[in-house]
């Protein structure tokens, strides 16, 4: 399965953007394409008309689409949720991209910025979720360790860095 990650311009930048670790870890498995409002990405709008492809977004409340069965490619936004709200809603090529829920584990465990939504998972933790859900444990279980890593320096877990 590939993986898409649409990436608000902004998350470049930001050490906390953990898109950047599931490129790392996945390698040719994934990319992570800049989002651009004037020009639109035509080779991913070709491989969506193309079919095949879902794209991981909050739908309505009991959609209950948690199918990945017949995907081949997944479109993940990658930005803060307000970013991601942006780009989908100025996005013509993904309105009729079919949606796809996550069966959510729990609390998310990403703990680098501040407001983040109850519900809400990272970037990483959805590409984790739906490794989990195509099938692929050993890559989900491989990206779930960067992850821990990314989140948690070198001594924190026994109380060595302060402010953590």
């Amino acid at each position: 399965m590939k993986i898409t990650l649409l990436t608000h311009s902004k998350e470049f930048a930001k050490r906390s953007n953990t898109g950047r670790l599931v490129v790392d870890v996945l390698g040719d498995a994934a990319e992570q394409i800049r989002w651009d409002r004037i020009n639109p990405p035509e080779k991913l709008i070709g491989e969506i008309e193309a079919g095949g492809v879902a794209l991981i977004y909050p739908g309505s409340p009991g959609d209950g689409n948690f199918d990945l069965s017949d995907i081949r490619h997944v479109i993940l936004i990658d930005g803060t949720w307000h970013e991601a709200r942006k780009i989908h809603q100025r996005s013509p090529y993904l309105q009729n991209v079919r949606r796809v829920g996550l069966n959510l584990p729990g609390k998310s465990l990403y703990n680098l910025r501040k407001n983040q939504k109850e519900s809400g998972l990272c970037t990483a933790e959805c590409v984790i979720e739906v490794l989990r859900q195509s099938g692929n444990s050993a890559d989900a279980e491989r990206l779930q360790e960067r992850f821990i890593e990314f989140i948690r320096p070198p001594g924190v877990m026994r109380g060595e860095v302060q402010g953590h």
